[in-house]
């Protein structure tokens, strides 16, 4: 669609697994890392969204063999989310 990605992106003190900047979209994917730390990775995720950003967070097993479910939701999210941040069209 686009938009560029960058992978492993530093913001702030932490590493997101995916970032647009134009969109202000983290895309996270949720493995066995992450078993146990559901508080941390809220508080986390709390602290980026104060700073405007918005969050998708996918399973690695979605990523694995639903990959084109999760490329829909994506594109989704983009489409619903684009309109929005576009200024309005000149009427001339």
């Amino acid at each position: 669609m686009g938009y560029q990605f960058m992978q492993q992106k530093l913001i702030k003190k932490y590493i997101v697994d995916f970032f647009c900047s134009k969109l202000k979209l983290i895309i996270e994917i949720d493995g066995k890392s992450h078993c146990g730390m559901d508080e941390k990775d809220k508080g986390r995720q709390e602290e980026l969204e104060r700073l405007g950003l918005s969050f998708l967070r996918f399973d690695d097993l979605d990523i694995k063999f639903k990959i084109d479910e999760v490329l829909g939701k994506i594109k989704s999210w983009i489409r619903e989310n684009e309109k929005a941040e576009q200024p309005p069209r000149p009427l001339c």
